[in-house]
């Protein structure tokens, strides 16, 4: 090579580190290397990431910026990430500015083929004439109802049978897992592809989704030229995609016409529709096309199934580590159950499901529910994108072209936030100080169910389905981690448990935790009986 060249050479690679000695001066986070940015980090640490995430925030206080590929007209637009759990700027992003942070052209194109432009997949006017309609519906007690009676028939009809029948070590993540895919198959379209029933049957359409959601995550995994190309030539996953797409759409079809004809002849005999499904009732609505429609199924499917179950995954470990919180929880289902059933024959108690009145008194349960959502939220990151400049609450610079990372995994466990116990499990948290009412937190600072505009429809629903389950399996059993089983978090946008959750399942007493109920109400009668002589 000629010296000529060679000073070329030089003088451009001389430029290129002074501008990356610069540029990497002004970021925070974790180290960055010349030209592949903070990618050698997170390859690192790709089975710890969350863990990885949280431990970069306390260092930098709760928000750092780090550059993805560190290529001048990148590395401070569509390069850089700024990653953050500062309350406010949560809020920030999510409700005082929630224009200027949509989800953007990287997520919708990457869900486009799965979700096409349903509501968890879109921005603008599609997304606010969806959550409007979305938004009437899930305030309906009908739809509450309809939830209750799905969630009551897989429970005693399907989950409590095969745990009562266990010999062996079960798998409680893949049982959940199934559970709330039939439930919330029935909720948005009606049908119910009985993935729970004995022996665990395939299920040609749950396979299918599920493979396709596999191949969408991949997407993530790859730069978006390098999915592309694949897509367009057909190669790996994306054959999965496409292959198992074509599958869930002939199925969605088929459920979609067989609804429309029932809804025509509901119309033209002036019957009383039976259909109270989610399908249904955007069809009622209004006039979606039928992809429209097939979008609105597999959007809710997608934000149905995997949130519940991966949270009860978590929650029933937690549970069976804590016995303290496992007897509080049953002898408050105990206490609800005798004030509502009786305490004389505790056998009626698990003869029928759980009533509305009876789960909205288990405070208890709701405050270990959300406290497990706090240490292990369903989905653990979460990102958005910048249309214009701005400057967060905190005086962080992000510019348009960039991308906001918020960790809702980091932002249960910051000690500024949640004090020194902060990674303990303690549902007390949670409730006032006589024990007696659930006190929830700023939005800002729990953000399992998202927060601002786009907080989760469903979430009182969620917890209607968790509090159900829990409680209903609680109450006639004790689960044990089986010997030799690793609980360790798969890395995902979902947080599912790596090897699921293998449980052994044993009868439970209630005779000791009655016996106190017994004790605890003579106590009280006795303290009450020296108040009314007085007042006689």
């Amino acid at each position: 090579m000629e010296s000529g060249t060679w000073a070329v050479v030089v003088a451009i690679a001389a430029a290129y580190l002074a501008w990356f000695w610069r540029m990497s001066r002004g970021l925070s986070g974790p180290r960055v290397w010349p030209v592949v940015g903070s990618l050698p980090g997170l390859l690192r640490h790709a089975e710890d990431m969350h863990e990885w995430i949280v431990a970069n925030l306390r260092r930098t206080g709760g928000t750092y910026q780090t550059c993805i590929f560190a290529v001048p007209g990148l590395a401070r637009r569509g390069g850089l990430v700024t990653v953050t759990c500062d309350p406010k700027n949560l809020e920030h992003v999510l409700k005082s500015r929630f224009d200027n942070y949509p989800k953007g052209p990287f997520w919708h194109g990457v869900f486009r083929d799965l979700l096409g432009d349903g509501i968890f997949n879109s921005d603008g006017d599609t997304w606010v004439a969806q959550r409007k309609t979305a938004a009437l519906e899930f305030t309906t007690r009908t739809l509450r109802a309809a939830m209750s009676r799905w969630v009551s028939r897989s429970i005693h009809s399907r989950l409590l049978p095969i745990l009562a029948e266990a010999r062996d070590p079960v798998d409680l993540q893949d049982l959940l897992l199934r559970l709330t895919f039939d439930n919330i198959c029935g909720l948005a379209f009606g049908n119910d592809p009985e993935t729970l029933a004995r022996g665990l049957p395939d299920n040609a359409f749950a396979s299918s989704f599920d493979r396709a959601t596999e191949a969408t995550l991949n997407r993530f995994i790859l730069p978006e030229c390098v999915w592309r190309c694949k897509r367009w030539l057909g190669l790996g996953m994306e054959t999965t995609l496409a292959s198992s797409m074509a599958h869930v759409d002939r199925y969605l079809a088929a459920v979609i016409k067989t609804r429309k004809l029932e809804l025509a002849d509901t119309h033209t005999n002036n019957a009383t529709t039976p259909h109270d499904d989610l399908l249904s009732r955007f069809m009622r609505k209004g006039t979606y096309s039928d992809d429209s429609l097939q979008h609105v199924a597999l959007n809710f499917i997608l934000a149905g199934r995997d949130t519940s179950s991966v949270a009860l995954s978590w929650f029933f470990w937690l549970v069976s580590t804590h016995p303290a919180a496992e007897r509080s929880i049953v002898r408050e289902l105990c206490a609800v159950l005798a004030a509502s059933r009786g305490a004389e024959d505790p056998a009626s108690w698990l003869a029928s499901p759980l009533a509305f009145e009876e789960l909205d008194r288990l405070v208890y349960l709701k405050a270990a529910l959300s406290e497990t959502l706090r240490l292990y939220p369903s989905v653990p990151e979460d990102s958005k994108h910048v249309v214009a400049d701005d400057v967060l609450p905190d005086g962080t610079f992000v510019p348009a072209g960039s991308s906001i990372t918020y960790s809702i995994y980091s932002a249960g466990r910051m000690k500024s936030v949640w004090g020194e116990d902060c990674l303990e499990f303690r549902p007390e948290r949670w409730l006032s100080a006589d024990g007696a009412r659930f006190e929830p937190h700023d939005s800002y600072r729990f953000v399992a169910f998202n927060a601002g505009p786009r907080i989760c429809l469903g979430k009182d629903l969620a917890y209607l389905q968790m509090k159900n389950i829990a409680g209903s399996v609680l109450l006639r059993h004790r689960l044990a981690v089986a010997p030799g089983h690793r609980v360790e978090q798969k890395m995902s946008l979902t947080l599912f448990m790596k090897h699921g959750l293998r449980m052994e399942v044993r009868p439970r007493d209630l005779a000791p935790i009655l016996d106190d109920l017994h004790v605890a109400a003579a106590a009280a009668i006795a303290a009450s009986t020296p108040a009314i002589a007085a007042c006689a």
